[in-house]
């Protein structure tokens, strides 16, 4: 876990690099995002002065766009696809069994940090749907099987 100030730190440098591009409040949530895996709440106030925006026009944006979480995520995040094809193909059921295995809804983590849970609205992966992301692997003709195995294995070696 990283101390305020750290963090601090590292939203300054963000939102001062990234600051003066058109439409910047994006590239910054993206960018604080991708350093911290969250926004965290209290660097609003500060997005919001550095961009003559109001906290609230700032918070809108986070919490309109899926992708933005505002709070930490797990150790590895399940990004399950929503979208048509995979929803032909079973994802429901599929959505189910990984709700039921973790113990958590989707933008939730479990109790032990272990996972986070995403729905994701395509991974480009429709001719094999359905589809899913653990960390950084794609998986097509994802089923509650490999599922299970990829988390057994997950879980082993942790």
């Amino acid at each position: 876990m990283r101390e305020s100030g750290a963090i601090d730190t590292i939203v300054q440098d963000i939102i001062a690099s990234l600051k003066d591009l058109p439409g910047a409040l994006l590239p910054i949530l993206h960018g604080i995002q991708d350093k911290l895996g969250y926004i965290p709440a209290e660097t609003v106030p500060a997005i919001a002065k550095a961009l003559n925006l109001s906290r609230a026009e700032v918070h809108g944006v986070i919490s309109f766009y899926h992708y933005f979480r505002e709070t930490p995520p797990g150790k590895t995040t399940v990004h399950l696809c929503r979208a048509e094809s995979c929803q032909a193909k079973g994802a429901k059921a599929l959505e189910a069994h990984v709700k039921n295995k973790l113990g958590i809804d989707y933008h939730e983590t479990t109790a032990d940090g272990a996972f986070s849970l995403e729905p994701v609205y395509c991974l480009g992966l429709c001719s094999v749907s359905p589809s899913m992301q653990i960390g950084e692997e794609l998986y097509g003709h994802s089923s509650a099987e490999l599922f299970d195995s990829i988390i057994n294995a997950e879980e082993a070696s942790a």
